[in-house]
């Protein structure tokens, strides 16, 4: 395979998960606000911070109240990471791969990035928000669907699944390091912790999976190890990085990126999470990201730049 297609075959993938990563993030926030009593405030602009576009969003807006942010995150084309520009460079992506997938599979595509971009800003005001929203999820999720019914499970697929995967990986570690670090406080002087973390769990659609395997409260410490180290949880970060270590074997051998995968999974299973207070929290959420980060260096060197 050439290592142009397979570029952006990975780059498909991750462009794909980010935007259903950041309508799942704009939907939650959402409905944590509507379960907060009135009198908390709940700032949105901790979900720029998340996924570090601060510089990017100070140029553009003066205030960052609710309005502006899910603008910023949903249909502007100047925000690399917005929903709207994740589609485009999917499906700017899919142009040269068109061939290699199932024809249903651009159709989707361009179907769901002309709705967001037709639809979206009439959409952003809550009344509309969670249908536009969870059009955009329906919408991803029945790529995938298509992807992993229709396609070959070949070398492509593979390049594809890692992408997501490591996209995936990366968004749950920010979600948690967002957590783990800004907590709601109450007049009276307690804290909507229950609350926080169950939205975190909402955000990763994890809430109904979480009662089932972990069977207590939601809580810090629990649901930090669920979604950390959880091994059958398709988006915890274990599983992701088990995910493209079960894909390696059927690509050529590359030692650099065996080793970075390996050093990034022994952080993320090994970590003694009982003993882990908040600041040692963050980081190793930030030693995790960069760990993500050298792992997207090491496959773009070995596959990609050739």
């Amino acid at each position: 395979m050439l290592s142009r297609l397979a570029d952006n075959l990975y780059w498909f993938g991750r462009y794909l998960q980010r935007a259903e990563n950041t309508g799942r993030l704009i939907n939650v926030n959402t409905i944590l606000s509507m379960d907060l009593p009135r009198r908390v405030e709940l700032g949105w602009e901790p979900l720029v911070d998340l996924v570090s576009a601060r510089a990017v969003f100070a140029q553009l807006y003066d205030a960052d109240g609710e309005d502006n942010v899910v603008r910023f995150l949903s249909v502007d084309e100047r925000n690399p990471g917005s929903i709207l520009s994740s589609l485009h460079r999917a499906r700017e992506a899919l142009r040269t791969t068109r061939d290699y997938m199932p024809g249903e599979v651009w159709e989707r595509v361009n179907d769901l990035y002309f709705y967001v971009q037709d639809r979206g800003e009439r959409s952003l005001g809550r009344p509309r928000r969670h249908v536009f929203l969870e059009s955009v999820l329906d919408g991803v999720l029945g790529i995938h669907g298509l992807l992993a019914f229709n396609m070959s499970h070949d070398v492509g697929f593979h390049f594809l699944g890692m992408g997501a995967n490591l996209e995936q990986a990366d968004m749950t570690t920010r979600i948690l390091d967002a957590r783990s670090t800004r907590a709601i406080p109450a007049r009276d002087g307690g804290s909507f912790e229950a609350v926080e973390w169950m939205s975190v769990l909402r955000s990763l659609t994890a809430d109904q999976t979480y009662r089932r395997h972990v069977r207590s409260r939601v809580a810090a410490g629990p649901v930090t190890r669920f979604l950390l180290q959880n091994r059958e949880f398709p988006r915890s970060v274990a599983c992701c990085l088990l995910r493209i270590r079960g894909t390696l074997p059927r690509l050529p051998s590359h030692e650099e990126v065996d080793e970075e995968l390996e050093r990034t999974l022994r952080m993320v299973q090994d970590v003694d999470l009982e003993s882990s207070a908040a600041p040692g929290l963050k980081e190793l959420m930030d030693e995790i990201q960069k760990g993500l980060v050298r792992l997207n260096e090491a496959l773009s060197a070995a596959f990609f730049r050739g």
